[in-house]
């Protein structure tokens, strides 16, 4: 499975950024897609979820009304629209198959900071 995150970079607080992620190696419809992020000295943590249809969507607390995931299944991509965005915000975000006890390979990530 390949997973390509991109999209991150250098935003101020409250600003916004919209991250992709192309994935290739897996019948991408069959499966659930979730979003991840990892802060410097801390755990993976989940974000966003989204169901295999796009459906139905999940989000960690701290990112319901801020955050929107969505996903093109002609094109094996899921996406993560982030709004409001705060300093702890800040991580390197990666896509793979939801839940994470299912995930695969982790790809590169992409970086995201906040920061002004």
């Amino acid at each position: 499975v390949q997973l390509q995150a991109y999209g991150g970079g250098l935003v101020q607080p409250g600003g916004s950024l919209r991250l992709s992620c192309s994935v290739s190696g897996i019948t991408f419809s069959d499966y659930a897609m979730g979003w991840f992020r990892q802060a410097p000295g801390k755990d993976r943590e989940f974000v966003a979820a989204i169901d295999r249809s796009g459906d139905m969507k999940y989000y960690e607390e701290a990112m319901k009304g801020r955050f929107i995931i969505s996903r093109d299944n002609t094109k094996n991509t899921v996406d993560l629209q982030m709004m409001s965005l705060k300093p702890e915000d800040t991580a390197v975000y990666y896509c793979n198959v939801a839940p994470e006890e299912r995930a695969r390979s982790w790809g590169q990530g992409t970086q995201v900071t906040v920061s002004s």
